[in-house]
């Protein structure tokens, strides 16, 4: 059969032009696949990240819950709680609806048992693991005890059966108050613990939620309906799906972090695979130019030549989007228990199968190869007919005007992005404009990359000096056909300088955001929590001297229609928050004068919003106004300032209304106004009025400045400021850090293609030039010394343009930390992920290159040129 193709020229020529349309084609098939593949999979996951109802409200057919608050710094904040009394009166009226069988408060509030002397964590960052609740709400999720017997007094308590735990047993639960015995009085087969009621309503602040069960063949429509009426606007009804609302506010937040990735990942790959497939055209037009010119000469119009490119990219696009369908929805699943088992999604999260995220696959293939061929069938139209007649395939112009036009407005607007990124004061906005810049700039510079080619391949190649005949044959090359290599070396500076700018960017924000924390403390030492999210009160009390922080939830008055706001405030001894805060900046009244339970320091941004929103009245501010000290003798923690008080001066409300965690509203009166970014909050409250409205309220820290032992079994440890702030935000950080390796991933994965495929297509067009190169003279070595090197300079100037830009955007982005967090900003790159990036593609570019030139060197010289 050999022998065969060799005696007959015609149907060698035809099997080889079909062998060349499959390899041109098959990187862009393989890129289409790939990205529809990721597509697929992260829009089914996407679709299931649904939120479900809370197994232990699953019997609560009909749930009333507490009016809604909105925090533009946490979507997922808590809602306005009832008053424990309003939360029972309110259940004496529901319960006596029809239909209605038991309307159940919800008292809920932190508990954690205590094993070997720390807290028990088996089932890790559960929330619901560490929460207690009276034993009625058992009723809410048709709990059975699995032993013993309901807690009927104090010191009893139900537990989850995975503890080991037996009825009568003692065991410690850890609350906001310290370490307390309990007796187990039974088991049940589900996470926390569950006290008598009375125990629980001193626990718990106030009550979000009304769970009602209803009597078999009620119509919950009509329990619904009846329950709103008797509500009114202090509550909302949630019925059917509509109750996963309630679900654990840190399973909403595992699970919005889930759909950012996912949504990241679907974006990702529609761009890089945008990118790859126009690298490809671009490469394939470029190598088909005489093919075109000779469909011109024959006739063919540019239209006709732009709907041939088109028309090739539909059914790629088309048979990818098939095969990727496919592999993504065979990994949806894998990929679910891979993004769980990482923290991306809730323990509860499951795969659904739904039609939209397929018709989505469907239609984004041909779309993204379309999309990705619109430039190269373009430009494959403007060939003209006389290019049949060239004998070498020399570019005559690398850079067009429109070319020029879109790279340079490119690069301008990357450019103003990265000054906004420098000087912008919001942290989400200078990410936000640090993303764009970086896309534009790589746009741009790729689009330029024909240009900037020449010069630097005239810079610098990677053979030495003395590499003679074979540098100057690599230098040629890049300079005569700049855009090819620049076809080539997209991919690479894509893939570099996504790497090196979300890698980077991670690490210099969270460096950034440590120094921030430290800086703002003047403390050596830090009582931090160890295995609890936060401190007792007996684990606080056993550190004298210390600065406690004790923060909480409260919330102010809705305003023209809308919801009450809810806000962080920090309870704390005034003497202790001047003396370790470095960054405290008074603008108004005296923070030495919180004192008593009805008074605020209030941040600026806050006072002024409040000021906004209400009107004090006159007698209030007359009462209220607090003293003013003289500018030259202002003491610490006072505002120098001639003339200012605490509240009722500078436009600051005199009195500041709130609702506290157990749902009394109460007037505060406005002490001092402080800088923002003063304190990790909106406000300072006194430690005992935070303690007396939220008891299950927990301190997040206490600041000290001699090393001290942290009490045993007080779920406390003692570490340095700096280690404490790094470990703030650790688990966010451990997300964030595998969320980009992902993303790194994704991008390598189609750089490798990209690169392999476009290097397999200039190996395949460039048969003759290698063969007249072995007629001259060369060495089968010498010829892949040449191959090997224009594949090493293309992944240079690949890596040096990539790099370049990500750089550039780094120094921006570090420019706009340092002013965000007020404290000088390291510079952060990752060199083993960029240089493992880098070195991927150098490989696969060798291997892309070598191995296609190795099968045609086979045969001597003579023979080759057929």
């Amino acid at each position: 059969m050999p022998g065969a193709w060799r005696r007959d020229p015609g149907r060698a020529r035809a099997g080889g032009s079909l062998v060349r349309t499959v390899r041109r084609f098959t990187g862009a098939f393989v890129a289409v696949a790939v990205g529809i593949a990721l597509v697929t999979a992260a829009t089914l996951l996407f679709a299931s990240g649904r939120p479900l109802v809370p197994d232990r409200l699953v019997d609560a057919a009909v749930i009333v819950r507490s009016p809604a608050a909105r925090s533009a710094a946490d979507p997922f904040t808590a809602p306005v709680p009832w008053s424990s009394d309003a939360a029972t009166a309110l259940a004496g009226r529901l319960s006596a609806l029809p239909g209605v069988a038991a309307a159940v408060p919800d008292r809920r509030f932190y508990a954690q048992a205590v094993v070997g002397g720390r807290p028990y964590t088996a089932d890790g960052d559960r929330q619901d693991a560490r929460e207690g609740h009276g034993w009625s709400s058992a009723r809410l999720g048709g709990l059975r005890l699995t032993s013993g017997a309901a807690p009927a007094r104090a010191g009893e308590v139900v537990v989850d059966r995975r503890l080991g735990l037996s009825p009568g047993d003692p065991v410690t639960l850890l609350t906001a108050a310290g370490p307390t015995p309990y007796t187990v009085s039974g088991t049940v087969d589900a996470p926390g613990f569950h006290v008598s009621d009375d125990v629980a309503a001193a626990l718990a602040p106030g009550v979000e939620m009304i769970g009602l069960v209803l009597h078999p063949g009620a119509d919950r429509a009509a329990v619904a309906a009846a329950a709103q009426a008797v509500t009114g606007t202090a509550g909302r009804i949630l019925t059917g799906a509509d109750r996963a609302a309630l679900e654990p506010r840190d399973d909403a937040r595992t699970r919005w972090i889930g759909m950012q990735v996912l949504t990241a990942v679907a974006a990702l790959a529609g761009f890089v695979t945008v990118f790859v497939v126009a690298s490809t055209y671009a490469f394939a037009v470029a190598q088909r130019r005489r093919e075109f010119g000779l469909l011109r000469a024959v006739g063919a119009t540019p239209r006709q030549i732009r709907r041939l490119v088109q028309g090739e990219a539909l059914t790629v696009g088309a048979a990818g989007a098939v095969v990727g369908l496919l592999v993504g929805a065979a990994c949806a699943t894998p990929l679910g228990w891979a993004l769980v088992d990482a923290g991306f999604e809730p323990a509860t999260f499951t795969v659904r199968f739904v039609l939209w995220p397929i018709l989505v696959a469907l239609t984004a293939g041909p779309f993204v190869a379309l999309l990705g061929a619109w430039s190269a069938a373009r430009r494959a139209a403007r060939v003209r007919p006389v290019e049949a007649l060239r004998e070498a395939a020399v570019e005559q112009r690398p850079m067009g005007r429109a070319r020029w036009i879109t790279g340079l407005l490119l690069v301008a607007a990357g450019t103003a992005l990265a000054v906004g990124t420098a000087t912008s004061g919001s942290a989400q906005d200078s990410a936000t404009f640090a993303m764009y810049s970086a896309m534009a700039l790589v746009t741009g510079v790729t689009v330029l990359a024909p240009a900037v080619v020449r010069p630097l391949a005239l810079l610098r190649s990677p053979l030495p000096s003395r590499g003679g005949a074979i540098g100057m044959l690599v230098r040629g090359s890049a300079l005569t056909a700049a855009r090819r290599t620049a076809s080539t070396a997209a991919p690479v500076l894509l893939t570099v300088a996504f790497a090196v700018l979300v890698s980077g960017m991670v690490r210099t924000s969270t460096g950034a955001y440590a120094a921030g924390r430290s800086a703002r403390v003047d403390a050596g030492w830090v009582v931090a929590p160890d295995r609890a999210p936060g401190l007792s009160d007996a684990a606080a009390a056993a550190v004298p001297g210390g600065a406690a922080i004790l923060p909480t939830t409260v919330f102010t008055p809705a305003t023209s229609g809308g919801k009450p706001r809810a806000r962080v405030a920090i309870g704390v001894e005034p003497a202790a928050l001047v003396a370790v805060n470095r960054r405290l900046q008074v603008l108004s009244g005296a923070v030495t004068d919180l004192r008593g339970e009805g008074t605020v320091v209030l941040t600026r941004s806050e006072a002024t919003a409040a000021a906004a929103s209400t009107a004090a009245p006159k007698e209030a501010a007359a009462a209220t106004t607090a003293p003013t000290a003289p500018a030259a003798t202002a003491p610490e923690g006072t505002a120098a300032v001639e003339g200012s008080g605490g509240g009722g001066s500078a436009g600051y409300p005199a009195v500041y209304v709130v609702t506290f965690a157990d749902g009394t509203t109460v007037p505060l009166r406005v002490v001092a106004v402080i800088a923002d970014g003063s304190v990790p909050g909106d406000m300072v409250l006194p430690r005992a009025t935070v303690r007396a409205h939220d008891p299950s309220a927990l301190t997040s820290a206490v600041f000290v400045r001699d090393r001290v032992e942290a009490p045993a079994g007080s779920g406390a440890r003692v570490v340095d400021v700096g280690t404490w702030a790094a470990e703030q935000d650790a688990a966010e950080d451990r997300l964030v850090w595998l969320f980009t390796v992902l993303l790194i991933a994704v991008s390598a994965g189609y750089g490798a293609i990209a690169v392999a495929n476009t290097l397999l297509m200039a190996a395949v067009g460039r048969a003759v030039d290698l063969r007249a190169v072995r007629l001259a003279g060369a060495t089968r070595r010498q010829v892949l010394r040449l191959v090997t090197a224009e594949s090493a300079l293309v992944v240079l100037i690949g890596a040096v343009l990539g790099g370049g830009v990500a750089l550039g955007a780094l120094l921006s982005i570090r420019a706009g930390l340092s002013e965000q967090v007020g404290a000088p900003v390291d510079l952060v790159v990752p060199w083993e992920v960029v240089s493992g990036v880098v070195t991927l593609c150098l490989l696969l570019a060798i291997v892309a290159s070598a191995v296609p030139t190795m099968r045609q060197l086979r045969s001597g010289p003579v023979h080759e040129l057929g």
